[in-house]
């Protein structure tokens, strides 16, 4: 029987599940060619924007695939709604029966892109970070911030955003938090004072172009072939380029834009879950710059929705 799990259920069962860990395996599995991710389903919306992204596959050995509907609609805050939404379907590898309708509403692929985050920051950051800069201020920019309290003891913040209402409303959400939030000006104040830096927007134009020596930069807004929030010119300056998935790097996100504008070679280009199994080396210099390009890779998907079943229905 097709086992329908709640978004309250799956917000009762998130604290006890390691995320980091999840992401960590679910790289690891895409890096070493155990998963079958077919390409991205995709809709693009104009009037009015938004998207809708559709990722399914599967991991051998795994008892599960899974496919999941996810979508952005931009103009949804205005109208007293989240931006996201979507759900994940989890069938058995064995039969393909339907296992498990996960309304999660958007919530785990959030979730699973901002741990995602955190885990490229604890395996690419400089050691010492003075100052966080965060570019957006939506529920990703949070929910970054969030994963992040495990992975760094800085506590100071730069944001920038749209404006100061959407900064404001950050902070509140923060509230419950021991960060110190201040706002920049622009992109460039952030680029000059902050070691980690997380791009969290659905920009077309790149707000940043540069960055000092030992800055890590993880970009999660663009995750598709419109979107860009770097400059292909930091990625062509920076000394170690990463991201989840080769294969989805070829057609979207920051790489895609500066393989596509000629300045990085994609034979360059490291993946995550081959920095995490060791089998390449991540940062090893406290000068270098690092820049890691996440478009969001199915096996993320895969493991958070298996984890939020077993957790709910103590399934082995």
């Amino acid at each position: 029987m097709t086992r329908i799990i709640l978004r309250q259920e799956i917000e009762a069962a998130l604290p006890a599940i390691d995320l980091l860990a999840a992401m960590e395996q679910a790289f690891v599995a895409w890096s070493s060619g155990r998963a079958v991710v077919p390409p991205v389903g995709e809709m693009l919306f104009t009037q009015p924007p938004g998207e809708v992204h559709i990722k399914y596959g599967y991991v051998s050995g795994e008892p599960y695939y899974v496919v999941k509907v996810a979508s952005g609609f931009y103009q949804n805050p205005s109208l007293g709604l989240p931006s996201s939404n979507g759900l994940m379907l989890l069938f058995s590898q064995a039969t393909g029966e339907l296992v498990s309708v996960v309304l999660d509403e958007g919530m785990l692929t959030d979730q699973r892109t901002a741990a995602a985050g955190a885990l490229a920051a604890r395996v690419f950051a400089p050691e010492e970070v003075r100052v966080i800069g965060v570019l957006g201020t939506g529920i990703q920019a949070e929910l970054q911030l969030r994963h992040l309290l495990n992975v760094t003891e800085c506590r100071d913040v730069l944001v920038w955003g749209r404006g100061a209402a959407q900064c404001a409303a950050l902070r509140r959400r923060l509230a419950d938090t021991a960060y110190r939030l201040r706002f920049a000006e622009s992109p460039v104040q952030i680029a000059r004072s902050c070691q980690l830096i997380v791009t969290t927007t659905p920009a077309t134009a790149p707000l940043l172009d540069a960055v000092g020596p030992g800055t890590h930069v993880t970009a999660v807004g663009s995750d598709t072939a419109e979107k860009q929030e770097l400059s292909p010119s930091l990625l062509a300056a920076a000394d170690v380029v990463a991201v989840d998935s080769r294969t989805q790097a070829a057609s979207r996100g920051e790489v895609f834009r500066a393989v596509s504008a000629g300045v990085l070679d994609m034979a360059r280009v490291l993946e995550l879950g081959e920095v995490i199994g060791g089998e390449q080396p991540g940062r090893t210099d406290a000068r270098q710059i690092t820049v890691v390009d996440l478009t969001g890779v199915a096996t993320q998907d895969i493991a958070i929705a298996t984890a939020i079943y077993r957790s709910v229905t103590h399934a082995d």
